[in-house]
């Protein structure tokens, strides 16, 4: 395979708009990416030549759905290295998340412990935070350094007998810091805990395997990965789902209903109550299968030379600051300007057709740790390019004469 950019683009139709009479340049990737044309005729031709509910159908449109949902869960498992049964389809990696939260909960007690990192998004601390206002558990942060690295020294540290989960970001969403996964899962299995890893962020900029890193849990979102929303992904051993209780109650995840005793189903299925996200399954399926298409590492290394000359442009700029500084990043930038509000750098960014984020980035206690109420982000995927690095820069440069 070879990556060619403009091969890469001309799958995305939205990519060839305007805005305010300038080409769109896409820097909001790492919120939600925009999808290939592969995706919208899969979710189209599903809607418009065999659509009907899953699993109990009897009929052609039925088996046909049902084969298509269910291909789609075999694509993610061999994507992330999982077994078929493995792979639980969510709405989203926020609803992954609290499910393993709320299954996780119903087994611990008041002075158990949970470590979260100071880096994580609030769909890694607020589920946990339920735990601490409802059992009594408690909450240990593992602190970031200046750079925007986790203290590993530290997290060893906050280890101990009453650890019973440790849950942390992959990669963040703010810093771009990659965290050693491997690393972490270790030292956690060692103290007897339980982990999971928010992989939202990584697993769109570098191949993942969960059996080699050894997670317990490991959730994603599909729209950042190109696919869908509406859909997410919960990996859990098998061992690990069989453990943890029903997290909703309805059709598909039981056994058997009578008025005295229920009954419920393995996973994952036990897990997937009602109708399912089924189109969009069928979608995040193919946007697998277009990445598996695309050399991925020369993606990560197109992604990694734009922030670097994005870097460059904006060196020695005394008033910017960027957020994370960590080495072997990914390809996120987050900033403020002096006396400008996030909001107002993103707002006048967009007349130029520049489309960043701009605010907490569901990461306030990151924000609180760095000194900052709010930063701007732009955060580069596979399809965007040299010239539209050097335009941010532009852009950036001639935004901040406003507020000089």
């Amino acid at each position: 395979m070879t990556f060619d950019v403009e091969t890469v683009r001309a799958d995305f139709p939205i990519l060839q708009r305007q805005v305010h009479g300038r080409p769109l340049v896409y820097l909001d990737s790492a919120a939600s990416a925009q999808k290939p044309r592969a995706v919208i005729e899969a979710m189209s031709r599903a809607m418009e030549h065999s659509y009907a509910n899953v699993h109990r159908g009897l009929h052609t449109l039925a088996n046909e759905t049902t084969d298509a949902y269910e291909a789609a869960r075999r694509k993610v498992a061999a994507f992330i290295g999982a077994g078929e049964t493995e792979i639980v389809f969510t709405k989203g990696g926020t609803e992954a998340i609290n499910l393993v939260a709320a299954g996780v909960g119903a087994h611990l007690q008041a002075g158990d412990e949970i470590i979260v990192s100071e880096m994580e998004h609030h769909a890694n601390i607020v589920p946990w935070h339920f735990l601490r206002e409802r059992l009594g558990v408690v909450l240990k942060w593992a602190p970031v350094t200046d750079e925007g690295v986790l203290d590993l020294e530290a997290f060893q540290r906050l280890l101990g007998p009453r650890t019973k989960v440790v849950a942390l970001t992959h990669m963040s969403n703010v810093l771009g810091t990659i965290n050693p996964a491997q690393d972490l899962a270790r030292m956690a299995h060692e103290a007897g805990a339980l982990v999971l890893f928010d992989g939202c962020q990584a697993i769109v900029h570098k191949p993942i395997d969960v059996k080699a890193i050894d997670a317990d849990f490991y959730v994603f979102s599909g729209h950042k990965l190109y696919g869908p929303t509406g859909i997410g992904i919960l990996y859990g051993k098998a061992e690990r789902l069989a453990a943890l209780p029903p997290y909703q109650g309805g059709g598909e995840m039981i056994g058997e209903v009578s008025q005295d005793r229920i009954t419920y189903a393995d996973p994952p299925h036990r897990f997937e109550a009602g109708t399912p996200p089924i189109l969009e399954a069928i979608g995040l399926g193919a946007a697998i299968d277009w990445l598996a298409g695309q050399d991925r590492l020369a993606a990560a290394e197109h992604e990694h030379r734009l922030y670097e000359r994005v870097r460059d442009g904006l060196s020695g700029l005394n008033w910017l600051k960027v957020i994370g500084e960590a080495p072997h990043k990914g390809a996120i930038l987050s900033f403020t300007v002096d006396g400008a509000h996030a909001h107002d750098v993103a707002q006048i960014l967009d007349r130029y057709g520049v489309a960043v984020r701009a605010g907490t980035h569901c990461a306030e206690p990151l924000m609180k740790r760095f000194g900052v109420t709010s930063s701007a982000r732009a955060s580069f995927a596979l399809y965007n390019t040299e010239d539209e690095a050097d335009a941010f820069v532009e852009a950036l440069t001639k935004a901040q004469a406003f507020f000089a």
